[in-house]
This record gives C-alpha cells, structure tokens and sequence, in this order.
C-alpha cells in the first residue's frame, strides 16, 4: 500500500526542493517605496531626482528581501539625511510593464509631518533639490500617475482608508 501522505510529510527534504524549485521559476517584482511629509503649513515634500525629468516623492526602490517600509525609512536617510519613523501604508499601486521595465508594486507611506526643527537637504548625488510644495502646485511637477498617485495617499490620509491602484488609478 502506497504511502498516502501528502509530500511535505512523507519527505520534508523533497518538498523543500519543490518549492525552492517554484520559487527560482517565479515572477519577480520590483518593489518601490515612496513617503508622504508634509510641512506644518500642509505642504508636500517633493524631490528633483537628477535621474529623471520630473519631481517625485521621496523614496526608492527595495533591496532584496528588503520590506517596502524599510526602503521608505532607509531611502529617506540615505538622500536627505533625516531619521523618519515610518506611518501606514497609504497606497499600493500596481505599475504595468513599460519601456525596459517589467511591472513593478509601488508603495506609499505615511511620513506623518516635519517637526519645526528639521532642515531637509539632498545629501547625495541622487537629488537635486527637495522642497515642500501646495499639492495644487506638486499637480505641475509631477508626472499624471504619480500626482494621481500622490492624490489618492493624500485622500487615503483623511479617511484612513489605503488604496489599491493600477496604474495610477
């Protein structure tokens, strides 16, 4: 009579080889964590990355088996120099594959707001300029998915209620 027992039972060294099997044929995704800050006056941090043509909000992509809240906190440091205690997820929006890139989840947490003492300057190459910004105004920096992007963590902010997007939307 055959054994009847699922794999992982009868062989715990076999079915750890299936799944890193599966896990080396798998998909993967590129991460990327953004941070929403706003000044006390409720302006918006946007950043001038010397890489691309428009602004953006602080942040970048994830490491290997880095959490996407982690890629916000040390993104955060490692371009403007500031220790952020990262908030809640605002959004997640799924980015479809374009150009060289395959599709990629882009996140966007809460960076609460800028106590009074902090002074915020790019501290490395990456960046041109940060400055904080009227969300009117950020509408005219911002590439139309990431300001759609940008709008929905600002709506997410005031009712508590994160969003899901694809593609902006």
């Amino acid at each position: 009579m055959a054994d009847e027992r699922p794999l992982y039972e009868r062989d715990p060294a076999a079915w750890q080889a299936h799944l890193a099997e599966g896990n080396a044929r798998q998909p993967r995704k590129r991460v990327g964590a953004d941070v929403l800050l706003r000044n006390r006056r409720g302006e918006i941090l946007l950043v001038n990355p010397r890489y691309k043509p428009d602004w953006d909000l602080p942040g970048g992509m994830a490491e290997a088996n880095e959490p996407p809240h982690v890629t916000a906190a040390r993104e955060f440091r490692e371009e403007l120099g500031l220790e952020l205690r990262v908030g809640s997820m605002l959004v997640v929006d799924w980015v479809a594959p374009h150009g060289p890139w395959d599709d990629s989840l882009m996140f966007v947490f809460d960076g609460g707001v800028l106590p009074g003492t902090a002074h915020l300057r790019p501290t490395d190459g990456e960046l041109a300029e940060a400055r904080f910004v009227a969300l009117d105004d950020a509408r005219a920096l911002l590439r139309p998915y990431i300001w759609q992007r940008l709008r929905h963590a600002v709506g997410a902010l005031a009712d508590g209620r994160p969003r899901y997007l694809v593609g902006g939307a």
